[in-house]
């Protein structure tokens, strides 16, 4: 990517992060739109450098949703696995955005007819697949370690647009979706990283 297209991309996206989102992102959801969580201050923002948490800027119409206190939880759960894996904010982002994709941020047990295989947890991560047992894949902690270490094998992870990140670790039946939520995961990494 030519050099001035690169930082025209970083700026916007530091100033998407750093303005606080005041307008809001488009929300596919026909709900009420979100009040809580929806968005950080230009004092949190400023603590994170905005071009690590997007650097390629959002791909497409952005979904947001409201979350309660077990999905905060959880967003908790992910940054402090992240941490305790050593990896930066932005791998923080695509964890969440790919958790935000695969469950709503909700550790869900086996869904019985409604279940993709055997897929569990905030991840959708299958013990067939080699993910870990059942008891494992539905730790908060040991499913993002374990998405956190197929991440690292991604050569050149940083590089790429989230979607294709994720894509690279989950391999789903939709590619494209995990880009949606890059929005909402930046932000909640900018409130809840320092927390």
């Amino acid at each position: 990517m030519n050099t001035i297209l690169r930082k025209s991309i970083l700026g916007i996206a530091g100033l998407t992060v750093a303005g606080g989102l005041a307008a809001g992102p488009l929300n596919h959801d026909t709900s009420t739109p979100t009040t809580r969580n929806a968005a950080v201050t230009t004092t949190q923002a400023a603590k994170l450098d905005s071009a690590a948490l997007i650097p390629h800027g959002v791909q497409g119409a952005q979904s947001r949703i409201d979350l309660d206190d077990e999905q905060t939880k959880n967003v908790k759960a992910i940054i402090a696995a992240t941490k305790k894996a050593g990896m930066d904010e932005r791998a923080a982002v695509v964890s969440i955005a790919t958790a935000l994709q695969e469950s709503k941020l909700e550790n869900l047990g086996h869904l019985g007819d409604r279940n993709d295989h055997d897929s569990q947890g905030l991840f959708q991560q299958r013990p067939s697949s080699g993910w870990g047992t059942v008891e494992q894949i539905t730790d908060p902690e040991y499913s993002t370690t374990a998405f956190l270490k197929g991440l690292k094998q991604v050569d050149g992870w940083r590089d790429m647009p989230l979607t294709v990140a994720a894509q690279t670790v989950q391999v789903s039946a939709y590619p494209d979706h995990y880009a949606q939520w890059e929005q909402q995961a930046a932000d909640l990494v900018a409130e809840h990283w320092n927390s």
